[in-house]
């Protein structure tokens, strides 16, 4: 029996009081768990869990090598040393990934950011990965105010962020990365990923400017979500040579033995039929490959 309940027991000379003890009995027993605190000492890369605002370690992050991320190299570069200075407890910026798909954007953040820890092991704390899912961007200001007490420094990421229609919680996003009293916390950045380089579609633009009484403002508003972002890396279309390199690193890389002629001309044939030269494409050929000569994609 609950000091509440006791209680409750004892005073039912008391309807009134007797009463209320039991509602707030009541209310205790539904109200919703209390908010655990952010352990980020558990592992180097977590997943935001809107729903219970809480973090899920990952142990195993899918990522690859950043050595073999080829035909990248400028914006591969930018973003190193982006996140390098900032895990020194430096300024850095946000980021916005853009451009044509498949080309690495989001695996070269995950990959940066394994090489930075990699590479500042001793000299700086790990630094955290930790994502957030599109459909949760209305709640990174919790996020935020979670994170912003904590010692560690941490990168929130958010893979394929666009807005379409009346979506407004880019709102939320704006708040959360430069506007709002509290502001971006110190030991935090967002980089984010996108097809679209002002995050909304063409005809959401043209809609504002053809129905707002002053349509100049209207766009400012929606083009201002991206100026949130220090640095925009744009990602374009590889070149035949240059998704040759991909497939010869790859290979090379997980050891598939196969002539170079017979490599080159299976790897566009595969390009060929899919109709796009890309990192991705040349990985799903890979996956192809090491399966058909029986080996496995380790290491």
């Amino acid at each position: 029996m609950t000091t509440t309940e006791m209680t409750t027991t004892e005073t039912t000379s008391d309807p009134t009081l007797a009463a209320l003890l039991r509602i707030a009995d009541a209310l205790e027993r539904i109200a919703p768990p209390r908010r655990k605190p952010a352990d980020l000492s558990a592992a180097d890369a977590f997943v935001w869990q809107a729903a219970a605002g809480e973090l899920t370690p990952v142990m195993k992050v899918n990522r690859v090598a950043l050595s073999l991320l080829r035909g990248v190299d400028r914006v591969r570069d930018t973003l190193a040393e982006n996140t390098e200075r900032f895990a020194r407890g430096l300024p850095a910026n946000n980021v916005l990934l853009w451009g044509a798909r498949g080309m690495g954007k989001s695996s070269l953040v995950k990959a940066v950011h394994a090489d930075t820890n990699q590479r500042l092991a001793g000299a700086a704390a790990p630094l955290k990965l930790i994502e957030i899912h599109r459909e949760d961007i209305e709640s990174l200001p919790a996020l935020m105010g979670l994170l912003r007490a904590d010692p560690h420094r941490a990168i929130v990421f958010c893979d394929d962020l666009s807005f379409d229609g009346d979506d407004t919680s880019y709102k939320s996003l704006k708040a959360a990365l430069d506007g709002g009293v509290e502001g971006r916390p110190d030991n935090v950045v967002f980089y984010a990923t996108s097809n679209r380089r002002h995050l909304l579609p063409r005809d959401m633009m043209d809609n504002e400017r053809s129905t707002s009484i002053n349509p100049g403002e209207a766009i400012e508003e929606k083009v201002s979500l991206s100026d949130r972002f220090g640095l925009w890396l744009g990602f374009h279309k590889c070149s035949q040579d240059e998704y040759l390199e991909m497939i010869d690193g790859y290979a090379r890389h997980f050891g598939l033995t196969i002539a170079p002629e017979e490599l080159r001309r299976d790897a566009l044939e595969w390009a060929t039929t899919r109709g796009s030269r890309s990192g991705r494409t040349a990985w799903q050929y890979i996956q192809d490959l090491a399966g058909r000569l029986g080996k496995t994609l380790e290491g």
